[in-house]
């Protein structure tokens, strides 16, 4: 057996069903997929001219999935705060992405998104946007895996004039990039609430016929909950399944207002449920049933949303807190334990996307998103258990190494992909155009 890299000199967590973590552990890769895994000591014979990747006595595990954000929403970031989402999202935000987000905008804020996810630690996103290809250009140069969708919306968006084109954009998203090694092309309606059922039907009829991803936002609000109650005397999770919209391939973000009855169909259906604790709470939404869902063993993982509305894309921070805020609402310190927690961060995340058979677990045959935590710093020592010091008290600003589809793209907490200084000079200078757009 022969390797281009191995990453040692940690104790790695496989995170596969019946895998427990491997002290002074090593991950061998060639050609982007895992080819090994197990005791440094046994790999030590692999042959190859590999590059080692050592990680410095931290923990070794697969990538955090992000699986709902809105990546350009970066350079939003602080523009409207302390509202509810119905008016922050009507009376500011889509303002004001109509007025900021041409092509070229969206393609940095997307850089922007894409370096800030990978220095900590996300190797997978899930977006959820407009100008899809400049999205697809700038994750891919980054070298972040992405499900990329071109958003529908029953207006204009900064990308599409009407649905019409929004549909004909996603088909040539569909065709163009089926097999690409980092990207999955997908649909996004907004909403229940924003997108016709006739349109709503021709996203699902697409999804299908290329058996792509569907993401949708669903019961974020209770506003919404009323409204599709009113008007189609149903949940919003109980019309999407009456109009055919739920499947397997549907990635269903927040579900916060959501009945017994929701949860049964959303388990029945086998969607794929992304929870966003920290924008819900910033917006006061509410919060999902976390316990609940996972008491029923549904597919549920963990969102940051956009940087508009949560303020940062630091996924473990989302996680770390969810880990706290269902414990104490709930009053049982059981609720949501540490291994569900980081099992939420990696392979959770996977499974909601879609993407468990190449993703999420550090086993042969998977492609290497790999990422390494250091233990070098004073509120990190000592370490007992790798699970309890990833669910409360690791940083994203611990992350030494990304490794993406075999490719280094941090090392040493350094970016090697982006020209960071270079971004921020340009991302300051197009803060200073759209504070002035933005004022008219």
């Amino acid at each position: 057996m022969e390797a281009d890299l191995i990453i040692r000199g940690g104790t790695v967590l496989p995170m596969a069903p019946g895998r427990e973590p491997i002290p002074d552990g090593a991950v061998a890769v060639r050609s982007g997929a895992i080819v090994a895994v197990g005791p440094a000591a046994e790999l030590a014979t692999i042959g190859g001219a590999a590059e080692v990747l050592d990680a410095g006595g931290g923990l070794i595990l697969p990538g955090f999935v992000n699986t709902h954000t809105h990546l350009a929403m970066t350079l939003i970031r602080g523009v409207a705060e302390d509202l509810p989402l119905k008016e922050w999202l009507e009376d500011h935000i889509w303002p004001t992405e109509r007025a900021l987000m041409t092509a070229d905008t969206v393609a940095l804020g997307t850089r922007l998104a894409a370096a800030e996810s990978l220095q900590a630690g996300v190797t997978c996103v899930c977006d959820m946007y407009f100008h899809a290809e400049r999205v697809i250009d700038e994750v891919v140069k980054a070298g972040l895996r992405a499900v990329v969708p071109e958003s529908l919306i029953d207006f204009a968006t900064p990308s599409c004039p009407t649905p019409d084109i929004a549909l004909a954009r996603q088909r040539e998203l569909l065709e163009r990039y089926g097999n690409h090694p980092l990207v999955v092309p997908a649909v996004a309606p907004h909403s229940p609430y924003s997108v016709s059922a006739a349109n709503l039907v021709k996203e699902a009829e697409l999804a299908e016929e290329f058996g792509a991803p569907l993401i949708i936002h669903v019961a974020e609000t209770r506003w919404e909950v009323e409204k599709i109650g009113a008007e189609k005397g149903v949940t919003p999770v109980a019309y999407l399944a009456d109009l055919g919209i739920l499947s397997d391939r549907t990635v269903a973000a927040h579900c916060v207002h959501v009945s017994e009855a929701d949860l049964e169909l959303l388990g029945e259906f086998e969607v794929g449920i992304a929870s966003n604790p920290v924008c819900n709470l910033k917006l006061a939404s509410g919060l999902a049933p976390l316990p609940q869902m996972l008491a029923r063993e549904l597919k549920v993982a963990f969102g940051t949303d956009g940087a508009a509305s949560n303020n940062t894309l630091d996924l473990l921070r989302d996680a770390q807190l969810a880990s706290l805020v269902y414990k104490g609402i709930s009053g049982d310190p059981t609720v949501m334990p540490a291994r569900t927690v980081v099992e939420m961060l990696t392979v959770g995340g996977a499974r909601v996307l879609g993407l468990s058979d190449r993703i999420g677990t550090l086993e042969p045959g998977m492609r290497a998103d790999v990422i390494c935590l250091a233990l070098d710093r004073p509120r990190a020592v000592p370490a007992y258990d790798a699970f309890s010091h990833l669910a409360y008290a690791a940083r994203a600003a611990d992350v030494c190494h990304v490794v993406v589809d075999g490719r280094i793209v941090v090392r040493d907490r350094a970016l090697l992909t982006v020209d960071v200084p270079s971004l921020l000079a340009e991302v300051r200078e197009a803060t200073e155009a759209a504070r002035a757009r933005i004022s008219q």
